[in-house]
Parts: structure tokens; C-alpha cells; sequence
């Protein structure tokens, strides 16, 4: 009987690319893609706009008898960022370590230099609505006697309208 031919589901490019470039990152700079990718989350918005982990530096071991030490997260800042890093530095290796899982990172040392940053694609607002559509959202609206509330459904409903595509 011949084999069936499995269905393979289609699987995310992130998945496929982390599954490559994970081994890279922890080979040349000591660092997973998960830490990379969620350092906002790890630090906070404000923490994470200026700046990025580069890589773990792991202390040598002499001998397999010496003991664990933790290693040094070297960080990419820029200016600003530096200083709000440094003031928050044992707060920011308790939240690297709850993420990863041990106590891996014992220091962070910062380097000062610029940060690339995606820039978010700024969300565009809802489109103009349709003379009909516009006639039949203030139709729905006459009623209401309340100028303020009036305008204010209005506005909702002009988003909501004009959001549907």
C-alpha cells in the first residue's frame, strides 16, 4: 500500500528563521532570539526605545570543580537610556533571569552607542465615509438631544464605519 502523503500546516517564518538563526546567536554572541525578542517586555517601552542586548559574556572556568558564576549582559544604549538602565540595573537582572530561568546574569555593563530601532508603521485613520453612509449615520443620530454626546456618537461612528473595509 502506498504511503499517505502528509498535510503539513503552514508554519510561521518566524519560527522557521529563529529555528536558524538561534544557534548562530548563541554561538557567536552568547544570546538566544527569544531574549532579543522580548527584551520590551523584559524591560518595559520606555527602558527598550533606547536600548538592546548585544550578548552574554560567560566568565572561564578553569576546572570543572570551580563553581557557577553568573555572567555579564553587555547593552547597547543610547544617551538617556544609559542613565535609566543604570539606576535600574538589579531590577532589570531579576526580571533577565526570571525570563530565562536561572540566575544566568549576575551584571550588566553598558555600552554607549546608537540603537537601530524599528519604527512602527503609524496606523492610518479610518477612511472618508460615503455621502450615504454619512446621511444614514446622522439620521441615526437625530434623535439624541445632546449636542455634546451627538457629536461624540458621531465621531465613534465615523470610525467605526470607516474602519470596515
Amino acid at each position: 500500500m502506498p504511503a499517505k502523503p502528509r498535510k503539513r500546516n503552514a508554519e510561521p517564518v518566524a519560527d522557521l528563521v529563529s529555528a536558524i538563526v538561534d544557534p548562530v546567536l548563541r554561538r557567536r554572541a552568547g544570546i538566544s532570539l527569544g531574549l532579543i525578542q522580548s527584551w520590551e517586555e523584559i524591560v518595559g517601552t520606555r527602558l527598550a526605545a533606547g536600548s538592546r542586548p548585544e550578548r552574554i559574556v560567560w566568565p572561564r572556568r578553569r576546572s570543572d570543580d570551580d563553581p557557577f558564576e553568573p555572567a555579564t549582559l553587555v547593552v547597547a544604549c543610547e544617551g538617556f537610556a544609559a542613565l535609566a538602565l543604570q539606576h535600574e540595573t538589579s531590577q532589570v537582572i531579576a526580571r533577565i533571569n526570571a525570563f530565562l530561568g536561572f540566575s544566568a546574569v549576575g551584571r550588566i555593563r553598558i555600552v554607549q552607542k546608537p540603537v537601530l530601532r524599528m519604527e512602527q508603521p503609524r496606523p492610518r485613520g479610518p477612511r472618508k465615509l460615503t455621502p450615504e453612509e454619512e446621511a444614514r449615520l446622522k439620521g441615526r443620530t437625530a434623535g439624541i438631544r445632546d449636542e455634546g454626546l451627538r457629536a461624540a456618537l458621531e465621531r465613534l461612528g465615523r470610525g467605526v464605519i470607516g474602519d470596515r473595509r
